[in-house]
């Protein structure tokens, strides 16, 4: 009796995985989530278990050589425009602000607000959360991006509730990673919820990674912008106000150094920052702590005392609410190799 051999094991056909690079991006917000995906491929081909990872990187319209800000030139696979094949995953890897009116861009985003429907999941790297926005995928739900554009995404779009804090955002089916290296964070995440933690564990420590970053984009934000020095209250105080941090500062003293009543101060002062002055104190006494847990080796009881925070622990509490990191985890953050841990 002729034997007949057993049917041939069927393999599950890979999940196309389309990484969209936009001209002039910082090369990390591409490589670093590729990095990601492949390195979860070669694990799981390893373990001879199922890697469903296809990956493709692809232009937004149809021409497929991409320069980074870098000036390196990547040659695209394909454009967008004429994948056929169902996609699983899509993310927008940074943005192109300059060009943003461009017909070649204008395509995409037409393709990709009616194509979304189509696809399980679509995120964005940095500052491609305003591509999406741009497709309407964004409108009534959270999103985030580098902490340098969170107020012109929220100001260009007010339909977006724009959180500028987390590494990345999952709302439904749309996720989007703040910075740069964030765009490694949100590709961890995904790898997680596809093959479970201890793959994702495995990936973060091949790269090594964090599989959960400490802290928050706050992290590294400035938490007040530039005032100039002249052109509003705040400008005018900044210099007086850094000078005498360890003091007792409030309302009547700062109102005090511009010659007006305190309840006017207060009103035009909020009228111009946004912020109470008591709150601009409290941010401002944070960026000065930052800089001594960055460049001194001052104690941070000594920084606290110096910074007036009345004390470690309301100096905790506060950095813990502006930053979301205590100091001495800020500390171990931003200082260098060859520095000694100070306490």
């Amino acid at each position: 009796m002729k034997r007949i051999p057993p049917p041939a094991p069927i393999v599950p056909e890979r999940k196309l995985t389309v990484i969209v690079i936009m001209s002039g991006n910082i090369l990390l917000d591409i490589a670093g989530p590729v990095d990601v995906f492949v390195t979860a491929g070669k694990i799981l081909d390893a373990q001879a278990a199922t890697n469903d990872y296809e990956i493709l990187l692809a232009s937004p319209g149809r021409n497929t050589q991409i320069t980074c800000s870098a000036g390196i030139q990547l040659n695209c696979t394909t454009s967008v425009l004429d994948i056929h094949s169902p996609i699983d995953t899509l993310l927008v890897a940074g943005y192109n602000n300059e060009a943003e009116n461009n017909q070649y861009y204008q395509d995409f985003y037409a393709w990709l607000a009616i194509t979304a429907k189509h696809i399980r999941r679509i995120g964005s790297v940095c500052v491609g959360a305003f591509a999406l926005a741009k497709a309407g995928l964004l409108n009534g739900r959270q999103a985030t991006t580098h902490w340098e554009y969170c107020e012109q995404l929220q100001g260009s779009f007010p339909d977006v509730q724009v959180n500028p804090n987390p590494f990345f955002i999952k709302d439904g089916n749309i996720y989007t990673s703040g910075g740069v290296s964030s765009g490694m964070d949100l590709a961890l995440a995904l790898i997680e919820e596809d093959h479970g933690k201890a793959l994702a564990a495995q990936v973060a420590r091949k790269l090594v990674l964090y599989l959960k970053r400490p802290g928050s984009q706050a992290s590294f934000s400035a938490l007040l912008p530039g005032y100039a020095l002249h052109n509003t209250l705040a400008g005018q105080l900044r210099t007086w106000i850094v000078k005498h941090a360890h003091t007792n500062i409030g309302v009547v003293e700062l109102a005090a150094q511009v010659n007006m009543s305190t309840r006017h101060f207060s009103r035009m002062f909020t009228r111009e920052t946004g912020l109470s002055p008591a709150k601009f104190v409290e941010k401002l006494r944070v960026e000065i702590a930052r800089k001594y847990l960055e460049d001194s080796s001052l104690s941070i009881d000594a920084i606290a005392e110096k910074c007036g925070f009345g004390g470690l622990v309301s100096m905790r509490r506060i950095f813990q609410r502006q930053l979301l990191l205590s100091p001495s985890d800020y500390r171990k953050t931003f200082r260098t190799a060859l520095e000694k841990d100070h306490r």
